[in-house]
């Protein structure tokens, strides 16, 4: 499977193989502080960011971290300390009874990283949550498309004006716009990976197996020998080339269900620049937005 990798992201502690877009960084507690495992930077959890603050259990707390006030919400109905940070910021989960001096001793033992993140995040300046509205600009196959809203019966249509594509939205007065933006993007995405899909299989002389969308907020693609190839719908905003990439990697498993050499041969011979296009897909991949 591909692991949709971006850099800014939600971070916890834990120990999970491989990498994944919610990257959760948690230690189980069992009495007195215990050595935190070694911080794994994983991935961002693109595509669902409730409220930092929510639930009765959750309250708002300060500490000073070298010389610098910090905020966190601190959540009292889990079974283990963790901590975890966003564009939101610092959120601590810990068992209803641990004493609060325990809490911020944990998070003292950790502060430099917690301020570094902290820092990363604000200056991430891009925005992801992206409003759906008349004249909203939508990125499309790595390049952008203008949002129309007219009155209609609820569907989302290509059209072209001269040489600018642009998403109609017709609209009921009280309809969702950004359901419906998803769904034609869900619908374009598709009838574009369904071609792309063809030429790569076609590559390695194997059948074509059955092509379906994803939402997960974990992988970019996945490949089984049962079910075929999953791709992330939400690919359909990145340039050709990185879709094309996530393609590849999802039809070597085809041959290889394995990361081994022999896979990333096969890989190879698919996409020559996976390298190259694989570190692209890293950067933008971190700037995608919430639709």
């Amino acid at each position: 499977m591909l692991a949709a990798l971006v850099y800014f992201g939600v971070l916890t502690f834990a120990h999970r193989c491989g990498l994944r877009l919610a990257a959760r960084a948690a230690f189980a507690w069992g009495g007195p502080a215990q050595p935190l495992p070694d911080f794994k930077l994983m991935q961002l959890e693109l595509f669902r960011l409730p409220p930092i603050l929510s639930g009765e259990a959750t309250k708002a707390h300060h500490l000073i971290l070298s010389g610098r006030i910090v905020s966190y919400a601190l959540r009292r109905d889990r079974r283990r300390l963790t901590m975890r940070i966003d564009e939101r910021g610092l959120a601590v989960g810990a068992p209803r009874n641990l004493p609060l001096g325990t809490i911020e001793a944990f998070i003292q033992s950790h502060g430099d990283w917690v301020l570094k993140k902290l820092d990363e995040f604000a200056s991430h300046t891009t925005p992801r949550h992206l409003p759906i509205h008349e004249g909203a600009r939508l990125p499309l196959l790595g390049e952008e498309v203008r949002v129309r809203v007219t009155a209609g019966n609820n569907r989302g249509l290509w059209k072209t004006d001269g040489q600018e594509e642009e998403l109609w939205l017709a609209a009921r007065p009280a309809a969702n716009l950004a359901l419906l933006a998803r769904r034609a993007l869900q619908r374009r995405a598709l009838e574009h990976f369904q071609p792309r899909l063809a030429a790569s299989v076609a590559q390695i002389d194997r059948p074509l197996p059955p092509l379906a969308l994803s939402s997960a907020r974990t992988r970019w693609g996945s490949c089984s020998a049962r079910t075929g190839i999953r791709l992330n719908w939400r690919l359909i905003h990145l340039p050709p080339k990185l879709i094309d990439y996530v393609i590849s990697h999802e039809v070597a498993h085809l041959l290889e269900m394995n990361h081994s050499q022999r896979f990333w041969n096969v890989v190879a011979r698919l996409h020559p620049d996976w390298r190259d296009t694989r570190n692209e897909l890293k950067r933008l991949g971190a700037a995608l937005p919430l639709i």
